[in-house]
Protein backbone atom coordinates (compact mmCIF):
# COMPACT_ATOMS: atom_id res chain seq x y z
CA UNK A 1 0.00 0.00 0.00
CA UNK A 2 1.18 3.20 -1.03
CA UNK A 3 2.16 6.01 2.12
CA UNK A 4 -0.55 8.39 1.77
CA UNK A 5 0.83 11.92 3.97
CA UNK A 6 -1.95 13.24 6.03
CA UNK A 7 -2.07 17.00 5.06
CA UNK A 8 -5.29 18.04 7.32
CA UNK A 9 -3.39 17.11 10.44
CA UNK A 10 -3.41 18.25 13.89
CA UNK A 11 -0.51 21.34 13.24
CA UNK A 12 -2.94 22.32 10.69
CA UNK A 13 -6.00 22.76 12.43
CA UNK A 14 -3.53 24.91 15.17
CA UNK A 15 -2.37 27.01 12.65
CA UNK A 16 -6.26 27.57 10.40
CA UNK A 17 -7.16 30.92 10.48
CA UNK A 18 -10.94 31.35 10.27
CA UNK A 19 -12.55 33.79 7.40
CA UNK A 20 -14.16 36.87 8.39
CA UNK A 21 -17.84 36.27 8.91
CA UNK A 22 -19.33 38.88 5.70
CA UNK A 23 -16.76 36.62 3.88
CA UNK A 24 -17.94 33.52 4.54
CA UNK A 25 -21.62 34.72 4.28
CA UNK A 26 -20.44 36.05 0.93
CA UNK A 27 -21.72 39.17 1.25
CA UNK A 28 -18.30 41.15 0.78
CA UNK A 29 -15.37 41.26 -1.41
CA UNK A 30 -12.91 42.22 1.10
CA UNK A 31 -9.83 42.65 -1.40
CA UNK A 32 -12.33 45.55 -3.19
CA UNK A 33 -12.93 47.25 0.37
CA UNK A 34 -9.72 47.71 0.98
CA UNK A 35 -8.85 49.38 -1.74
CA UNK A 36 -11.59 51.87 -0.79
CA UNK A 37 -11.36 52.33 2.61
CA UNK A 38 -7.98 52.49 2.47
CA UNK A 39 -6.44 56.31 3.49
CA UNK A 40 -3.22 57.66 3.37
CA UNK A 41 -1.14 58.56 6.23
CA UNK A 42 -1.04 62.09 5.70
CA UNK A 43 -4.46 62.29 5.14
CA UNK A 44 -4.84 60.59 9.03
CA UNK A 45 -8.61 60.68 10.35
CA UNK A 46 -10.22 62.44 6.90
CA UNK A 47 -13.20 61.16 5.36
CA UNK A 48 -13.31 58.91 2.30
CA UNK A 49 -16.92 58.89 1.22
CA UNK A 50 -18.62 56.28 -1.18
CA UNK A 51 -21.12 56.26 -3.18
CA UNK A 52 -22.52 52.68 -2.35
CA UNK A 53 -25.49 51.41 -4.83
CA UNK A 54 -27.12 48.19 -3.90
CA UNK A 55 -30.08 46.52 -5.59
CA UNK A 56 -33.06 44.02 -4.43
CA UNK A 57 -36.04 42.62 -6.01
CA UNK A 58 -37.96 45.31 -5.06
CA UNK A 59 -36.31 48.80 -4.97
CA UNK A 60 -32.32 50.85 -5.83
CA UNK A 61 -30.57 51.98 -2.43
CA UNK A 62 -27.74 54.53 -2.76
CA UNK A 63 -25.92 55.71 -0.14
CA UNK A 64 -23.12 58.34 0.67
CA UNK A 65 -20.78 56.56 3.10
CA UNK A 66 -17.41 56.56 5.39
CA UNK A 67 -15.70 53.80 7.09
CA UNK A 68 -14.82 53.77 10.35
CA UNK A 69 -13.09 51.77 12.90
CA UNK A 70 -16.19 51.55 14.63
CA UNK A 71 -18.20 50.29 11.29
CA UNK A 72 -19.15 52.53 7.68
CA UNK A 73 -21.22 55.62 8.95
CA UNK A 74 -23.92 56.87 6.67
CA UNK A 75 -24.00 60.43 5.69
CA UNK A 76 -27.21 60.41 3.12
CA UNK A 77 -29.19 57.70 1.70
CA UNK A 78 -32.42 57.87 -0.86
CA UNK A 79 -34.26 54.75 -2.18
CA UNK A 80 -36.41 54.24 -4.91
CA UNK A 81 -39.61 54.14 -3.21
CA UNK A 82 -39.38 57.67 -2.60
CA UNK A 83 -39.90 58.57 -6.07
CA UNK A 84 -43.56 58.22 -5.13
CA UNK A 85 -43.33 61.45 -3.60
CA UNK A 86 -41.69 62.69 -6.98
CA UNK A 87 -44.55 61.45 -9.27
CA UNK A 88 -43.16 57.63 -10.04
CA UNK A 89 -45.39 55.59 -8.61
CA UNK A 90 -44.22 51.98 -10.00
CA UNK A 91 -41.34 50.95 -12.07
CA UNK A 92 -39.09 51.16 -8.83
CA UNK A 93 -35.89 49.00 -9.88
CA UNK A 94 -35.37 49.73 -14.39
CA UNK A 95 -32.78 51.70 -15.24
CA UNK A 96 -34.83 55.31 -15.01
CA UNK A 97 -35.75 54.94 -11.31
CA UNK A 98 -31.48 54.09 -10.32
CA UNK A 99 -30.74 57.40 -12.61
CA UNK A 100 -33.27 59.24 -10.32
CA UNK A 101 -32.39 57.48 -6.88
CA UNK A 102 -28.61 58.48 -8.07
CA UNK A 103 -29.87 62.35 -8.73
CA UNK A 104 -32.20 62.13 -5.44
CA UNK A 105 -28.95 61.18 -2.99
CA UNK A 106 -26.25 63.20 -5.04
CA UNK A 107 -28.56 66.31 -4.80
CA UNK A 108 -29.44 65.79 -0.55
CA UNK A 109 -26.19 65.17 0.13
CA UNK A 110 -24.92 68.88 -1.42
CA UNK A 111 -28.14 70.07 0.81
CA UNK A 112 -26.92 68.98 4.00
CA UNK A 113 -23.25 70.12 3.26
CA UNK A 114 -24.49 72.91 2.12
CA UNK A 115 -23.09 72.72 -0.96
CA UNK A 116 -26.90 72.74 -3.06
CA UNK A 117 -26.24 76.25 -4.82
CA UNK A 118 -22.58 76.30 -5.57
CA UNK A 119 -22.52 73.04 -7.46
CA UNK A 120 -26.52 72.54 -9.42
CA UNK A 121 -25.49 69.98 -11.72
CA UNK A 122 -25.87 69.31 -15.49
CA UNK A 123 -29.08 71.30 -16.49
CA UNK A 124 -30.36 69.26 -19.70
CA UNK A 125 -30.34 65.46 -18.77
CA UNK A 126 -29.28 64.48 -22.41
CA UNK A 127 -26.87 61.48 -22.04
CA UNK A 128 -23.19 63.44 -22.38
CA UNK A 129 -20.25 63.17 -20.24
CA UNK A 130 -20.42 65.56 -17.14
CA UNK A 131 -17.72 66.25 -14.82
CA UNK A 132 -18.42 68.63 -12.23
CA UNK A 133 -14.57 68.88 -11.72
CA UNK A 134 -14.22 70.40 -14.89
CA UNK A 135 -16.28 73.69 -13.80
CA UNK A 136 -14.13 76.92 -13.00
CA UNK A 137 -15.48 76.65 -8.96
CA UNK A 138 -13.72 78.49 -6.51
CA UNK A 139 -14.75 75.38 -4.12
CA UNK A 140 -13.83 72.07 -4.67
CA UNK A 141 -16.76 69.42 -5.33
CA UNK A 142 -17.65 67.15 -2.92
CA UNK A 143 -15.56 63.69 -4.06
CA UNK A 144 -16.97 60.32 -3.55
CA UNK A 145 -15.88 56.72 -5.40
CA UNK A 146 -18.48 54.56 -6.52
CA UNK A 147 -19.28 50.72 -4.72
CA UNK A 148 -21.12 48.54 -6.56
CA UNK A 149 -20.07 45.23 -4.03
CA UNK A 150 -20.35 42.13 -5.38
CA UNK A 151 -22.12 43.31 -8.33
CA UNK A 152 -20.65 42.34 -12.19
CA UNK A 153 -19.89 45.33 -13.89
CA UNK A 154 -21.01 44.60 -16.81
CA UNK A 155 -21.80 47.24 -19.96
CA UNK A 156 -25.30 48.70 -19.18
CA UNK A 157 -25.70 47.69 -15.91
CA UNK A 158 -28.75 49.52 -13.53
CA UNK A 159 -25.88 50.58 -11.45
CA UNK A 160 -24.35 53.08 -14.05
CA UNK A 161 -27.50 54.41 -13.96
CA UNK A 162 -27.45 55.30 -10.41
CA UNK A 163 -24.00 56.86 -10.87
CA UNK A 164 -25.03 58.74 -14.38
CA UNK A 165 -27.55 60.37 -11.78
CA UNK A 166 -25.09 61.21 -8.69
CA UNK A 167 -22.66 63.20 -11.44
CA UNK A 168 -25.24 65.00 -13.43
CA UNK A 169 -26.63 66.09 -9.23
CA UNK A 170 -23.31 67.72 -8.80
CA UNK A 171 -20.99 64.86 -7.23
CA UNK A 172 -17.40 64.33 -8.71
CA UNK A 173 -17.02 60.51 -8.82
CA UNK A 174 -14.08 59.43 -10.80
CA UNK A 175 -15.73 57.89 -13.86
CA UNK A 176 -15.13 56.60 -17.80
CA UNK A 177 -18.50 55.81 -19.84
CA UNK A 178 -17.26 53.19 -20.77
CA UNK A 179 -19.43 51.04 -19.37
CA UNK A 180 -22.47 53.37 -20.03
CA UNK A 181 -25.40 52.32 -22.70
CA UNK A 182 -24.45 53.46 -26.30
CA UNK A 183 -20.77 52.74 -25.75
CA UNK A 184 -18.95 51.14 -28.69
CA UNK A 185 -15.45 49.98 -27.82
CA UNK A 186 -13.11 50.52 -31.45
CA UNK A 187 -13.15 47.14 -33.86
CA UNK A 188 -9.64 47.99 -34.91
CA UNK A 189 -6.27 49.03 -32.63
CA UNK A 190 -5.71 52.95 -33.74
CA UNK A 191 -8.96 53.84 -33.84
CA UNK A 192 -11.18 56.16 -31.74
CA UNK A 193 -14.25 54.61 -29.54
CA UNK A 194 -17.78 56.14 -29.86
CA UNK A 195 -19.98 57.12 -27.39
CA UNK A 196 -24.13 57.43 -28.14
CA UNK A 197 -25.39 59.82 -25.74
CA UNK A 198 -28.47 59.84 -27.67
CA UNK A 199 -28.90 56.03 -26.60
CA UNK A 200 -28.08 56.62 -22.85
CA UNK A 201 -30.97 59.33 -23.01
CA UNK A 202 -33.04 57.03 -23.84
CA UNK A 203 -32.48 54.30 -21.16
CA UNK A 204 -32.13 57.44 -18.80
CA UNK A 205 -36.00 58.26 -19.43
CA UNK A 206 -37.13 54.91 -20.22
CA UNK A 207 -37.62 54.53 -23.56
CA UNK A 208 -36.88 50.71 -23.71
CA UNK A 209 -39.51 50.19 -20.77
CA UNK A 210 -41.85 52.52 -23.35
CA UNK A 211 -40.87 49.90 -26.63
CA UNK A 212 -41.33 46.74 -24.61
CA UNK A 213 -44.98 48.12 -23.16
CA UNK A 214 -46.09 49.03 -26.58
CA UNK A 215 -44.84 45.88 -28.07
CA UNK A 216 -46.17 43.52 -25.19
CA UNK A 217 -49.96 45.34 -25.64
CA UNK A 218 -50.01 44.46 -29.36
CA UNK A 219 -48.48 41.04 -29.68
CA UNK A 220 -49.84 39.54 -25.78
CA UNK A 221 -52.43 41.78 -24.69
CA UNK A 222 -52.95 39.22 -21.66
CA UNK A 223 -49.40 38.87 -20.56
CA UNK A 224 -49.25 43.03 -21.12
CA UNK A 225 -52.33 43.24 -18.46
CA UNK A 226 -50.36 40.99 -15.70
CA UNK A 227 -47.08 42.28 -16.54
CA UNK A 228 -47.74 46.26 -16.39
CA UNK A 229 -50.85 45.83 -13.86
CA UNK A 230 -49.49 48.60 -11.44
CA UNK A 231 -48.91 50.49 -14.69
CA UNK A 232 -52.80 50.14 -15.54
CA UNK A 233 -53.94 50.70 -12.49
CA UNK A 234 -51.81 54.46 -11.99
CA UNK A 235 -52.93 54.82 -15.72
CA UNK A 236 -49.41 55.10 -16.91
CA UNK A 237 -48.73 54.15 -20.63
CA UNK A 238 -45.80 54.04 -22.71
CA UNK A 239 -46.25 57.53 -23.46
CA UNK A 240 -46.30 58.75 -20.32
CA UNK A 241 -43.02 57.80 -19.00
CA UNK A 242 -40.51 59.99 -20.44
CA UNK A 243 -42.57 63.18 -19.19
CA UNK A 244 -43.06 61.33 -16.13
CA UNK A 245 -39.14 60.99 -15.20
CA UNK A 246 -38.56 64.88 -16.70
CA UNK A 247 -41.16 65.85 -14.09
CA UNK A 248 -39.50 63.82 -11.29
CA UNK A 249 -36.14 65.00 -12.31
CA UNK A 250 -37.56 68.62 -11.79
CA UNK A 251 -38.82 67.72 -8.34
CA UNK A 252 -35.99 66.07 -7.36
CA UNK A 253 -34.10 69.37 -8.02
CA UNK A 254 -36.18 71.82 -6.17
CA UNK A 255 -37.35 69.40 -2.94
CA UNK A 256 -34.40 66.40 -2.12
CA UNK A 257 -34.95 66.59 1.21
CA UNK A 258 -36.00 63.84 3.54
CA UNK A 259 -39.41 63.47 4.88
CA UNK A 260 -39.83 60.44 7.81
CA UNK A 261 -43.11 58.22 7.20
CA UNK A 262 -45.52 59.50 9.92
CA UNK A 263 -46.00 57.01 13.30
CA UNK A 264 -48.96 54.90 13.43
CA UNK A 265 -48.97 55.42 16.79
CA UNK A 266 -48.76 51.97 18.06
CA UNK A 267 -48.67 51.35 22.05
CA UNK A 268 -49.01 48.79 24.49
CA UNK A 269 -50.13 48.66 28.40
CA UNK A 270 -48.57 45.59 30.56
CA UNK A 271 -50.03 44.32 33.82
CA UNK A 272 -47.27 41.82 35.27
CA UNK A 273 -47.21 39.08 31.91
CA UNK A 274 -50.42 40.43 30.44
CA UNK A 275 -49.88 42.80 27.32
CA UNK A 276 -52.43 44.51 25.61
CA UNK A 277 -52.48 46.25 22.36
CA UNK A 278 -53.99 49.33 21.00
CA UNK A 279 -56.23 47.95 18.89
CA UNK A 280 -57.28 45.24 22.03
CA UNK A 281 -55.56 41.73 21.40
CA UNK A 282 -54.01 40.32 24.25
CA UNK A 283 -50.71 38.80 24.56
CA UNK A 284 -49.26 36.87 27.68
CA UNK A 285 -45.11 37.83 27.45
CA UNK A 286 -42.81 36.59 30.60
CA UNK A 287 -41.34 39.59 31.92
CA UNK A 288 -37.21 40.25 32.89
CA UNK A 289 -37.15 39.23 36.82
CA UNK A 290 -33.58 40.76 37.01
CA UNK A 291 -30.29 38.68 38.33
CA UNK A 292 -30.76 39.30 42.33
CA UNK A 293 -34.33 38.13 41.87
CA UNK A 294 -33.28 34.73 39.51
CA UNK A 295 -30.82 34.25 42.53
CA UNK A 296 -33.05 34.22 45.37
CA UNK A 297 -35.69 32.02 43.65
CA UNK A 298 -33.05 29.49 43.07
CA UNK A 299 -31.98 29.77 46.56
CA UNK A 300 -35.89 29.17 47.67
CA UNK A 301 -36.23 25.81 45.76
CA UNK A 302 -32.80 24.33 47.19
CA UNK A 303 -34.51 25.35 50.72
CA UNK A 304 -37.29 23.39 49.71
CA UNK A 305 -35.74 20.50 48.51
CA UNK A 306 -33.20 20.66 51.23
CA UNK A 307 -36.20 21.11 53.86
CA UNK A 308 -38.03 18.01 52.15
CA UNK A 309 -35.16 15.62 52.20
CA UNK A 310 -35.14 16.81 56.50
CA UNK A 311 -39.14 15.66 56.72
CA UNK A 312 -38.33 12.35 55.28
CA UNK A 313 -35.29 11.44 57.40
CA UNK A 314 -37.16 12.00 60.12
CA UNK A 315 -40.09 10.38 59.57
CA UNK A 316 -37.75 6.96 58.61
Amino acid sequence: MAFVKVLKNNSYFKRFQVKPRRRREGKTDYRARRKMVRQDKNKFNNKKYRLVVRFTNRRVICQIMYATIRGDMVVAQATSTELTKYGVPVGHKNYAAAYCTGLLVARRVLKKFGLDETFKGKEEIDGEDYHVEDEENDQRPFKCILDVGLQTTAVGHRMWGALKGAVDGGLHIPHTNKKFPGFKPAEEKGQEAEYDAEAHKEKIFGAHVKEYMEMLEEEDPTKYEAHFAKFIAEDINGEKLEEMYTEAHEKIKEDPEYEPAEKKGITHSRDGEQVTSFDGTEHVRSRKIGLEARRAKVAEKIAAAQAKLMEEDDDE
